[in-house]
C-alpha cells in the first residue's frame, strides 16, 4: 500500500502489551493536566536521482510515555513502496520507502501526537516499580560514539567523586555539563555526538546531539542508565523562552535531542543541559551569563522536567537503515536517502530536499 496507518490511538493498548517488560521502563511523573495534539508532516523529495532511490524518515515514538502518545503515523509514497521497521527496545520506527529508477521520489510522512509537559518530583521518592538491572543494561552499554571507558570513564569518576547517591551523581554531571560546555553556532545540524573526541580535544562546544550525548555517556560511565531522546520542536515555548521553541510552523531545522537518566527512586528523569547553554547563547539579547535570572531558571527547571512543545522520535544509536548499502547512522533524527551513487547528505538542499511542518490541532484537559 502507498498509504498506511501503522499505529493508531485504538492500537496503543496492544502495542503496549507487545512491548512487554521494556514498556515499564517509562517513569511515573508529575504532569500538567493539559494534553496538546500536533500534526507533523515531513515531505521529502530527492532532486538528483541515479537508479533506484531509497528514503528513510523517523516515525514519532512507537511506544507510549508519560509525556507523549503517538496517535498515528501515516505515509504517501506514490510510485514507490514503503513500510515501517520497528525496534521496540529503542522505541524506534523507521519509515522506509523505495522508488524504482525513473520515478520521481516524493515521500510524505505525517505523524499525529499528543504531548503533555512533565516533571519528576525530586523532593520525594517516587512510586515507580523498580526495574531489574537486566532491563536497564541496554541503556548502560557503550556505543560507537558514546564509549564508557578511557577518558569518558575517568571524567565521569572525577565529576562524581564525593557523591553519595544516584541523584547526586546525575545532578553533578548535569551541573558539570552546564558549567563546562558551550553551544557552538557553527556546528552543522545538531552535532555529531562524538564524546571521546570532545573530551580528548578539550573542545566542549557543539549543539544538542553533542552536549546531551556527553551527559548520557558520562552518566553511563558512572553507572547510571541514561539515553538520548531524539526529536523535533513543534511549537513555540510557553515558558517565556524564545530560544526554546519553534519560530513558525516550518520546523525543518528544529530537530532537538534531549536526555533521560534512570534513578532508582524516581524512574526515568528528564534532563536537558544543552538547552541551558542554548538559553545562554541565543535568548535575546544573547550571550547571557550563567548568573542571569532567565538562565538560572532554565538551569533549575531542566534537571527533572521538560516542556513538551517537542515531539520525540526514538532513543536509538548506531542505526542501520533497512535496505541501505551504506553505513549505519550514529542517530536517526533527520530524513536520510541514497541513490545508486551513494548516501546523500541530509543537510544538502541541492541534492536532498525536505520540509517539515507542524500544526497544533487541539488542546484538552485531563
Amino acid at each position: 500500500m502507498n498509504r498506511r496507518d501503522f499505529l493508531q490511538a485504538g492500537g496503543l493498548a496492544s502495542a503496549s502489551l507487545a512491548f512487554g517488560k521494556a514498556g515499564r521502563l517509562f517513569s511515573e511523573v508529575t504532569t500538567l493536566d493539559r494534553w496538546r495534539t500536533f500534526q507533523v508532516t515531513t515531505r521529502v523529495e530527492v532532486l538528483k536521482t541515479s537508479g533506484a532511490t531509497r528514503v528513510w524518515v523517523p516515525a514519532a515514538l512507537i511506544s507510549e510515555t508519560p509525556f507523549q502518545k503517538t496517535l498515528a503515523n501515516t505515509f504517501d509514497c506514490e510510485g514507490g513502496t514503503a513500510k515501517i521497521v520497528e525496534s521496540k527496545t529503542d522505541a524506534l520506527g523507521i519509515i522506509s520507502a523505495e522508488f524504482p529508477a525513473g520515478v520521481r521520489p516524493i515521500f510524505t510522512v505525517t505523524s499525529r501526537i499528543a504531548t503533555k509537559d512533565c516533571a519528576v518530583d525530586l523532593s520525594a521518592r517516587g512510586t515507580t516499580p523498580k526495574e531489574s538491572r537486566a532491563e536497564l543494561e541496554h541503556f548502560l552499554r557503550p556505543t560507537k560514539l558514546l564509549p564508557t571507558d578511557g577518558i569518558v570513564k575517568a571524567t565521569a569518576m572525577e565529576i562524581t567523586k564525593g557523591t553519595n547517591s544516584d541523584i547526586e551523581k546525575a545532578r553533578a554531571i548535569y551541573e558539570w555539563i552546564v558549567d563546562n560546555t558551550f553551544r557552538n553556532p557553527k556546528t552543522a545540524g545538531c552535532g555529531a555526538g562524538d564524546i571521546r573526541f570532545m573530551l580528548e580535544s578539550r573542545d566542549l562546544g557543539g549543539k544538542c546531539a553533542d552536549l546531551n550525548a556527553l551527559y548520557v555517556g558520562l552518566a553511563r560511565a558512572a553507572g547510571l542508565p541514561a539515553r538520548d531522546v531524539y526529536g523535533i520542536r513543534v511549537a513555540k515555548s510557553e515558558m517565556g523562552y524564545k530560544s526554546l521553541g519553534a519560530s513558525s510552523e516550518k520546523v525543518t531545522k528544529a530537530q532537538h535531542c534531549r536526555a533521560e537518566v534512570y534513578l532508582g527512586d524516581y524512574g526515568w528523569v528528564p534532563v536537558d543541559p544543552a538547552d541551558v547553554r542554548k538559553v545562554v547563547l541565543e535568548e535575546p539579547p544573547g550571550n547571557r551569563p550563567l548568573e542571569d535570572d532567565l538562565v538560572k531558571k532554565a538551569r533549575a527547571r531542566l534537571f527533572g522536567s521538560w516542556e513538551m512543545n517537542w515531539m520525540a522520535y526514538n532513543f536509538a544509536h548506531d542505526v542501520a537503515l533497512p535496505g541501505s548499502n551504506g553505513a549505519s547512522v550514529a542517530f536517526f533524527m533527520y530524513p536520510q536517502a541514497e541513490t545508486a551513487d551513494g548516501r546523500l547528505d541530509s543537510l544538502d538542499p541541492d541534492n536532498f530536499k525536505y520540509e517539515i511542518t507542524s500544526a497544533e490541532t487541539t488542546s484538552t484537559n485531563g
